[in-house]
C-alpha cells in the first residue's frame, strides 16, 4: 500500500494524490453538510427522535451527528484520512441498513433505498486505502 505525500508548491501533485484530495475534500463538505442538516433542519432532538422511531438509541443520533460534523472537517483539512474515513464507515452501513434497508435498493424510492448509503460507504473505503492525497494537514504535520 502506497502513503500519498504533501506536496510542496514547486513540486507537481501526481494524479492519484490529485484524486485522493478531491475524494477527501467532496466527503468532507457532503458530511459537514449532512450534520448541518440535522442540527438546522431536522434539530438534533428531531433526529433523535427519528433515530428511537427506527429502534437505535437517542444518544446515538447526538454521536452521528458529532461524529459527521467531526469527520467531514478533518477529511477537508486532510487530518488522519484514513482512520476518519474508516470510523465514518459504520454510519454509513448504519444509515444504510436502519435508515433506508426497508426502502428497496435506489435511492429514488419513497423515503430514499440504500443505493446511495451503500456508494458513500465504498467510497469511503477508496479513501482510507488512498490516504490523504495532495494538500493535506495531516502530512505537514507528519513530516
Amino acid at each position: 500500500m502506497t502513503s500519498a505525500t504533501f506536496t510542496p508548491a514547486r513540486e507537481q501533485a501526481s494524479q492519484v494524490e490529485l484524486a485522493a484530495l478531491l475524494l477527501r475534500v467532496a466527503m468532507g463538505v457532503l458530511f459537514v453538510l449532512h450534520a448541518w442538516m440535522k442540527i438546522a433542519i431536522f434539530t438534533p432532538s428531531g433526529t433523535a427522535g427519528y433515530f428511537v422511531s427506527i429502534g437505535l438509541p437517542a444518544v446515538l443520533a447526538y454521536v452521528t451527528i458529532a461524529v459527521e460534523l467531526l469527520g467531514g472537517l478533518a477529511l477537508i483539512a486532510g487530518i488522519a484520512t484514513r482512520w476518519v474515513s474508516l470510523l465514518l464507515v459504520p454510519i454509513m452501513i448504519g444509515a444504510a441498513y436502519f435508515g433506508h434497508g426497508g426502502n428497496g435498493f435506489f435511492f429514488s424510492n419513497a423515503n430514499g433505498g440504500w443505493e446511495y448509503p451503500a456508494f458513500w460507504t465504498v467510497a469511503l473505503l477508496v479513501q482510507a486505502l488512498l490516504g490523504d492525497g495532495a494538500y493535506s494537514l495531516g502530512n505537514r504535520v507528519a513530516r
